[in-house]
This record gives structure tokens, sequence and C-alpha cells, in this order.
């Protein structure tokens, strides 16, 4: 009996030994390891300055066509929306009155050019007259008076004629400018007015054509200061590109360039008016027509992109997480200029080297390890079509 009790005592202090032995192995079991995150190494390189700002098409010339002359409309001669070249026939005015004014006035000039011829027979008659006391020289300056009012009258009728003739041409309507003429604004049968020039009708010219929009004054301001501080740099010819965001999100295919920059600030909008002109030669772009232009304001020569997932924006300000040279994390503050596309512009905060976290930042905190693996970025799906013609 004793023996079992001794067996019994051993056996139960081993299966204790053994429990604690089992505990302390599960206690001593490794740490999990850090957690994985994507990072990317800052690398300065030349970066486009892109301010990105609405803005309306006009077109280069705009010609209103107006009546000249009064009259009633016998025909339109042209198309509605159709293209026009200068000179261009486009409305009909009844001609008859105007002829019966030239018919007058050619007249008038005829009987003044008789008065005249005879005036200067007098005169030469009384040179001989005089010269041998005929008759008094009162009678020969009044002689030579008449001669002179006489030719006056001329040069007066020859102007009648003249502006007679050029009314007879007003009533061919005609387009001053290349372009494409617009809906007629009246009928035939119509009664237009010269003085008060009635419009008849509108030619635009859309190739090229302008796009106008308004730049704030501090953006314009801070421009010039990066400009002058060498942070920013303009191309050797100093021409502005511009390229244009159409209504349904395709880019326009032809650069512009700016060509006017406003001298004041508007003081309602405290912007700046500006400019560019783009060649339109399939007519896409409409006066009127909303459009987002991309002003490439000179370039960066050591400017910086990050993923915008890898910014962190709050009411604070923008961070982002550096991994230093102990695999440990960090927190930096950044200044952020334009957003593009899905990658935001650093101004300030980093340098070439930095280790910057974009994916998994969101479980790790400032000062703990981490192990950190390439960043790749998302290619898009490439389209049937692509994938045909590179195969």
């Amino acid at each position: 009996m004793r023996q079992f009790l001794q067996n019994a005592v051993l056996m139960g202090a081993t299966a204790l030994l053994l429990a604690a032995c089992s505990n302390e192995e599960q206690n001593e079991q490794p740490a999990p390891p850090p957690p994985e995150v994507e990072v990317m190494t800052v690398e300065p390189r030349p970066i486009a300055n892109i301010i990105e700002i609405p803005g309306r098409v006009q077109a280069v010339r705009i010609a209103e066509i107006r009546a000249r002359v009064n009259g009633i409309i016998q025909k339109r001669l042209y198309e509605e929306g159709t293209d026009v070249d200068v000179g261009t026939p486009l409305f009909q005015i009844d001609p008859r009155e105007m002829r019966a004014e030239l018919k007058s006035a050619e007249a008038s000039l005829e009987r003044a050019k008789a008065t005249a011829q005879n005036a200067a027979q007098d005169v030469k008659r009384y040179e001989g007259l005089v010269a041998k006391q005929a008759i008094s020289q009162q009678e020969y300056d009044t002689a030579l008076a008449t001669l002179r009012t006489a030719r006056a009258d001329v040069s007066q009728a020859e102007a009648s004629v003249q502006s007679a003739e050029l009314n007879l041409e007003y009533t061919t309507v005609t387009s001053p400018i290349e372009g494409r003429a617009g809906r007629a604004q009246i009928t035939e049968g119509a009664l237009v007015n010269g003085s008060e020039g009635t419009l008849l009708t509108t030619v635009e010219q859309f190739d090229p054509v302008y796009v106008n929009f308004a730049q704030s004054s501090s953006d314009l301001l801070r421009i010039r200061a990066q400009l002058a501080s060498g942070e920013l740099e303009l191309s050797e010819d100093g021409r502005v590109e511009v390229r244009l965001i159409l209504e349904n999100g395709s880019e326009f295919q032809h650069p512009g360039y700016i060509n006017f920059y406003a001298m004041s600030i508007d003081e309602t909008t405290g912007t700046v008016a500006v400019r560019a002109q783009f060649p339109n030669p399939d007519r896409l772009l409409l006066p009127g027509q909303f459009v987002r232009a991309r002003v490439n304001a000179g370039t960066r020569p050591n400017g910086v992109l990050i993923p915008q997932r890898a910014v962190v924006v709050n009411d604070q300000g923008a961070r982002v997480l550096l991994v230093g040279e102990d695999d440990k994390v960090a927190s930096r503050e950044v200044e952020l200029g334009d957003l593009q596309g899905s990658q935001w512009l650093i101004r300030e905060g980093l340098e070439a080297g930095d280790v910057v976290i974009v994916e998994g930042g969101g479980s790790v905190r400032s000062g703990a390890p981490v192990r950190t693996v390439a960043y790749e970025p998302e290619t898009p799906p490439q389209d049937a079509s692509d994938a045909e013609s590179s195969q």
C-alpha cells in the first residue's frame, strides 16, 4: 500500500513538471513578424507645372452682317450654316431705287461739268478783253469766281455719284471675312434700315479659335515668384502650351499657346483674363463651348510626385509615412501642390532618397518596425483592340 502511494505521488509530480515545461514552451513562442508595407523611393525629376482652369471657346473673328442702305430684301443668296469666302453674296436688297439715285447723280454731274466748261470759256474770253480794258476788272473777277463755283459743283456732283454707286453696291450684301454663315435674321420681303444697321446674319471664323479663361491673381503672383527663384523654368522659346479637356472627358488633339494676358485684375473676381489660340481644322471646338484648359506653366526641374494614396490629408495638413534606415516608421508633414491625375505634387517635405509608404500604412504606427517591398503601380487594363494591334 505504501508503495502504491509513493508511485501515485511520483506520477503526480511528474505530470506537474511536464505541465510546467509545456507552459514555458508556449510562453517562449517567437513574436509575429513586422507588417509588410509597399514603399517607393523619392526620385526628383523634371515635372510639368500643370494648372487646370475652366474656359470658353470664342471665334477668332465674328462679322455681324448688317444692312447699309434702306430697302426691301429680295432674296437670301446663301445657305444657312455653310462656309463662305470673302465677298460671297449673302443677301440682295431691291436695287431699283439706288439705280435711280445713281442716274440722278450722274445727270447732276453732267450739268455741273457743262456749267464749269461754260464758265471756263467766259474767263478765257474775258482775259483778252480786260487786257484791252474793254471790260472792267470787276467783271473779270466775277467770271473767275463763277468758274471756281462751277468747279466746286463738279466736285460735289462727283462725290454724289460715288455715294450713289456705293449705295447701289451695298444692295448686294457680301461677307467681309471667310467663315461659317449663321442663321438669317430676316426673311425675303423684310424692310431693312441702313441708318439703324438692321442685323441680317453673322459670319464666324472657327479655325483657329480662341479659348478665354481667368487665372487668379494669387496663382499668377506665385508663378512669377517661382520663376524668379528658379523653382520653375519656362521653355526656351518662352511660349506657354495649353491643352484642352472637352466636355466628354477626351483631350483635344491640337495644343494651343497663350497669346494674351490682361494687364489688369478684375476687381469683382480677383482674376486676370488670359487667352490662348488653338488650331481647329476639324471644327470640334465651337464658340461658347465649355472646356478645361490645362496650362503648362513652366517645368519644375526637381519635382516630386507620389501616389495620392500615400498622403493622409486632414484639417491639420498633409502627412506621409516614411521608413528610416532602421526599418521603423516615421511621420512627416508635407506641403501639397496640384493633384496631377492620381498623384500629388509635393512642394516641400520630401527629399531624394526618402522611402515613402504607399500601401499598408494604415495598420502601422510611428516608430513601429516594418518589412518593405517595392510598390508596383497598377497598370490600366489593355483594350482588346490594343492587344490585337500589339500582337
